[in-house]
């Protein structure tokens, strides 16, 4: 079930379509479904189902990575259980590029951050990577647990914004905002390391702390952390007394009252 055929539509909200022979499968996050044909049936399960064939204590151990990094006990698998090929789809959960992984040709294993997994090939195993520096657990900004997918199989990930992949050379270092970091190889070191001066860590506006990878092996990049997204509609927003601020003060909330948008 590790061959399956795709197809991404969408510019900015994605969703991906994929083509399921008969008796093959994909497992998704529970609630990523878009549509599916007449045929598909759907199960929830424990973990991710790579542990199927290890009984009860096997599917518990992948239910409990899956609390570890932040998501839900359970997952959907989709099976077509039709003599003719049916159609299953999955839309991302907010504004972005749906990234395509075909896990095979990049050495069967992938660390993502939390909540970037979107769907897979049944099989694949979605478990969790432990940061082995202390300072990159504190302050890379995924904390001590990543996502582990392994297999031979595609997935797919979420990526907020425009999705940027590079291929860094051995020894070759790059410094990235924590935040913009989707996945990268096991072969990339990855730490963390202090911006510079107080000066800059407290008004430079990126933080206190940069990522640092060196290669070899393939990084991919998000333009746009769905954290920092959240946080300017949170200060944008009237109700919180920060909002409105572009509107011109008093003449602002005139015009609030005037169309009824003064909630």
């Amino acid at each position: 079930m590790h061959v399956i055929d795709y197809r991404i539509n969408g510019d900015d909200m994605q969703f991906v379509e994929i083509e399921l022979d008969s008796g093959e499968a994909v497992v998704a996050e529970a609630g990523a479904m878009m549509f599916m044909d007449d045929g598909i049936i759907l199960e929830t399960i424990f973990g991710d189902g790579s542990q199927q064939g290890t009984g009860l204590m096997g599917a518990l151990l992948g239910a409990g990575k899956r609390v570890l990094t932040g998501e839900s006990l359970f997952m959907t698998v989709f099976q077509n259980q039709a003599a003719v090929r049916r159609t299953v789809a999955f839309g991302a959960p907010y504004p972005g590029k749906i990234l395509p992984v075909n896990l095979r040709d990049v050495g069967n294993e992938l660390i993502a951050q939390k909540n970037a997994f979107l769907c897979a090939a049944k099989g694949v195993s979605i478990g969790i990577a432990f940061q082995r520096r202390l300072g990159a657990g504190l302050f890379g900004g995924e904390g001590f647990i990543m996502q582990r997918l392994q297999g031979d199989g595609l997935a797919f990930l979420h990526a907020s914004g425009t999705l940027y992949e590079r291929t860094l050379q051995p020894g070759e270092t790059l410094r990235v905002d924590t935040g913009c970091l989707v996945a990268l190889q096991p072969s990339v070191d990855y730490d963390i390391e202090f911006v510079g001066g107080i000066k800059t860590a407290l008004f430079g506006g990126e933080g206190l702390f940069f990522a640092r990878v060196r290669g070899p092996g393939k990084i991919w990049l998000q333009s746009l952390p769905f954290s920092r997204l959240a946080s300017r509609i949170v200060a944008a927003a009237p109700q919180t007394g920060r909002g409105g601020r572009e509107e011109g003060s008093i003449l602002g909330g005139i015009g609030r009252v005037l169309d009824g948008d003064n909630r």
